[in-house]
């Protein structure tokens, strides 16, 4: 059988992909660790070969033909197409490596992730790990991440992934604070504190609450709102107000007995809730090195506490001025 691919244009064919998904010359040669000029001319050898026009150039930006279109799916196709082959070789190596690109929001990532990492790296010490705090939904093949870790009770379809552990909101006060104010056993006691929110949207600042059948929605108010975990919880720390917090933030302060929880016989139901999910793209062929990282974060994601287990307080109450704020980020 003869096979008479045009060999000498794949190279041309995965710089194309390349330039379009950057949507420019000068970023395409800078990933590709080449020349603008080099990337131009391999764009015109396929633009020749093919004996059409694939980009409308212009002074700000670069734009498909109609012609382009199609050939520019075929091309991704076949990038794709080597993305599987590689990842197919990497099943026969004996030891994980290479490098992983995870996503994770800020506060999560900071808190939740990033203490387990040293030990994944000892344990690992060909994978290279690259972790990109950010808030923002990534697209894992425009933005090249391998895995993502979302916050969301919908896993978004077409992407494969695991729950990670459960993202539980409550609301901190401190004792000095509930001391001064009084100590809400309703959520409708809440009118009468200073409550410490996200304060992004109106509906922010309605707070809904569950227990057993009954549910309540209360319009708190307060003087200082936040979407940014690490501030809310320092203020809930200087005694600002009655705050709310995702549970891993808090913990360990509840645990030293810096803040406490309020109405804890209640279910607070968080505008932002739903369970740490790790998400990568569908393939049958998972690399060793992402799928070491999988098992290694499921395991120690699964001795993670959450708020269904009870809060021991151990050893001396520390003093906000002693205690060492969580460096986080994020609505999380």
């Amino acid at each position: 059988m003869s096979i008479n691919l045009p060999l000498p244009l794949l190279g041309e064919m995965a710089i194309f992909v390349k330039v379009v998904e950057t949507g420019s010359f000068s970023e395409a040669a800078r990933q590709l660790g080449a020349s603008p000029s080099a990337v131009s001319r391999s764009i015109s050898r396929l633009e020749k070969a093919l004996a059409t026009r694939l980009l409308q150039r212009t002074t700000r930006k670069l734009r498909l033909s109609d012609g382009g279109e199609e050939v520019f799916k075929r091309c991704q196709e076949m990038v794709n197409a080597a993305r599987s082959v590689m990842e197919i070789s990497g099943q026969f190596t004996g030891e994980p490596e290479g490098l992983v690109r995870i996503s994770v929001p800020k506060a999560v990532g900071r808190i939740v992730i990033h203490p387990h990492m040293p030990e994944f790296l000892r344990r690992y010490p060909k994978v290279d790990v690259e972790l990109l705090l950010e808030d923002r939904q990534v697209d894992l093949i425009d933005d090249n991440v391998d895995l993502a870790i979302r916050i969301t009770d919908r896993p978004p379809a077409g992407l494969v992934g695991r729950q990670l552990l459960t993202i539980d909101h409550l609301l901190c006060a401190t004792p000095q604070y509930l001391a001064e104010h009084g100590t809400p056993t309703h959520p409708h006691d809440l009118l009468n504190h200073s409550c410490i929110y996200l304060g992004e949207t109106p509906s922010d600042a309605r707070w809904k609450f569950k227990k057993g059948s009954k549910s309540v929605t209360v319009g708190v108010r307060g003087r200082y709102a936040a979407n940014h975990t690490g501030v809310r919880f320092g203020a809930v720390l200087q005694h600002i107000g009655i705050g709310s917090l995702p549970y891993f933030t808090a913990r360990h302060a509840l645990e030293k007995g810096l803040m406490v929880q309020v109405l804890p016989d209640w279910t607070f139901l968080a505008s932002y809730h739903g369970g740490a999910w790790l998400l990568h793209s569908p393939t049958r062929y998972l690399p060793p090195k992402l799928r070491v990282l999988i098992d290694y974060l499921v395991a120690c994601l699964e001795r993670e506490p959450t708020l269904g287990k009870p809060v021991k307080s151990n050893g001396p109450v520390w003093s906000s001025s002693e205690y060492e704020l969580p460096e986080s980020d994020g609505l999380y």
